[in-house]
């Protein structure tokens, strides 16, 4: 008789904590790109950035556009250079072909880390304001909307999230393109 006793009450407080743990999970979802999409300073972000890609590949051009001319000039040059002046030549284009062969991808490199620097201010800032709405709306857990499949309009906290950071109205909604392969 024991036994059972002692049974039961282990079961009841095993099922009391079970739904105390399920009363007490809130769970939702926002789309994190919608938002920064319709941050002020993310448009000042794409500014900066277009200024900076601009200026990166008139760098590379600029580059081009001296080799070339060090190619002309070395064409027309080279019927009155001696031999070993003609190999210096050579060699300096040689490595300035090099140089200039890894250009795009030097760009897109430094692209990509002028990207980060720029939009981590505004990733912190969105990722402070999403956990102030969380703790302050009692939610759990809070997934982004495109890792989920069916969730309810209800715990879309992006209206929370966009009063806490003082942004007015939301953006449009875009659809996001998928790079081809």
């Amino acid at each position: 008789m024991k036994k059972f006793i002692t049974l039961g009450l282990i079961a009841m407080g095993i099922f009391g904590i079970l739904n105390t743990g399920k009363a007490q999970v809130k769970i939702g979802y926002i789309s994190a790109d919608e938002i920064i999409v319709s941050m002020p300073e993310a448009a000042k972000v794409d500014t900066a950035l277009n200024q900076f890609q601009q200026s990166l590949y008139q760098n590379a051009q600029d580059k081009q556009n001296a080799f070339n001319d060090a190619v002309a000039r070395f064409y027309k040059d080279s019927a009155t250079m001696n031999p070993s002046l003609k190999e210096v030549k050579r060699t300096e284009l040689q490595k300035q072909v090099q140089e200039l062969s890894g250009a795009e991808q030097q760009i897109q490199q430094q692209f990509e880390q002028k990207r980060q620097e720029l939009s981590l201010p505004i990733q912190r800032r969105l990722q402070a304001a999403i956990q102030d709405v969380a703790k302050e709306n009692g939610y759990t857990y809070v997934f982004p909307r495109e890792a989920l499949l069916v969730a309810p309009p209800g715990d879309d906290i992006a209206a929370l999230v966009r009063k806490k950071l003082g942004i007015k109205a939301a953006a449009p909604k875009t659809t996001p393109t998928i790079p081809k392969k």
